[in-house]
């Protein structure tokens, strides 16, 4: 039960810190009169993030932590002395292996089904970052983040600071407001960078798969510059909502997916890329119409 209660706690401090930072984004940009934030779209986006941390919360207290420790048992149970090198060492494993699941949430159907909330909105702002499914720790895609740090065997609580202090940063990547970085979009994360992550054009879809580095995209090949990027456009390319009803932003695209496993016969849509029924099916169904 302390853990929960420590999860909420944790929520209810950040959350005041993020909204106090749209509340900061939106009046400047009004001084600009520049428009990015719709009153609908963003209260959406906030009942969104608050269903996603709330879940998220008790799933890390309730039983993500016990499959840690179950299997931190079996693993290397590397447990340094806190020191500056495996502090570190802790914070670039932690953004590694959230580039790996990222990049796995954008390639494969059944991590999609619930990552593709986060990118349905057609806007970016830093409301946009709590544009959250909260089925993430309930499709057990976090299995490929936490699994190989718990192999590693790094400390528990040392690791959800780690993740948490991941993601708190990642949420200031989401914004047009911060321009570029200077010799910093080398080796960091950028909202310049995170831009074109969220974009749904041909050059920016599945691009900047980083959490707080970049490093990881430049050394696999997926990176992709803002400045090469082209036009950005957000949203998603495939089956892009045209609702704001925050339940229906979490479940259509995951409901979808089952709909289309069962009308096309084949269960490998839930691991095929999330635009395969559409160049696969649905391709040869217009060209039928024709």
């Amino acid at each position: 039960m302390d853990d929960v209660i420590h999860a909420l706690m944790f929520i209810a401090i950040f959350g005041s810190i993020f909204l106090t930072v749209i509340g900061i984004e939106m009046w400047v940009l009004s001084r600009q009169n520049r428009q990015s934030y719709h009153w609908k779209e963003t209260l959406s986006n906030m009942t969104t993030g608050a269903m996603y941390k709330v879940v998220d919360g008790i799933a890390i207290a309730l039983f993500i932590q016990v499959f840690y420790d179950y299997v931190r048992e079996y693993g290397f149970q590397y447990s340094p002395d806190v020191t500056a090198f495996s502090l570190v060492f802790l914070f670039l494993a932690v953004d590694f292996f959230f580039y790996a699941y990222h990049f796995l949430m954008h390639k494969v159907r059944w991590m999609w089904s619930v990552h593709a909330t986060h990118h349905t909105s057609k806007n970016l702002n830093f409301s946009t970052a709590l544009r959250q499914n909260f089925l993430l720790d309930l499709n057990f895609g976090w299995v490929f983040w936490w699994l190989p740090l718990a192999l590693i065997g790094f400390e528990k609580d040392w690791v959800i600071l780690a993740i948490e202090a991941n993601l708190a940063y990642q949420f200031f990547l989401h914004t047009e407001t911060v321009k570029r970085l200077g010799p910093l979009e080398w080796v960091l994360n950028t909202p310049s960078h995170h831009r074109v992550h969220h974009g749904c054009n041909e050059k920016q879809v599945d691009t900047n798969f980083g959490g707080v580095f970049i490093i990881w995209d430049r050394l696999f090949d997926t990176f992709r510059d803002e400045t090469e990027a082209g036009k950005l456009k957000y949203g998603v390319a495939f089956r892009q909502p045209t609702t704001l009803n925050p339940l229906r932003l979490n479940l259509d695209e995951f409901i979808d997916m089952f709909k289309d496993a069962y009308r096309y016969k084949d269960l490998s849509i839930f691991v095929r890329h999330p635009s395969y029924v559409e160049q696969r099916y649905r391709a040869d169904e217009k060209k039928a119409a024709q």
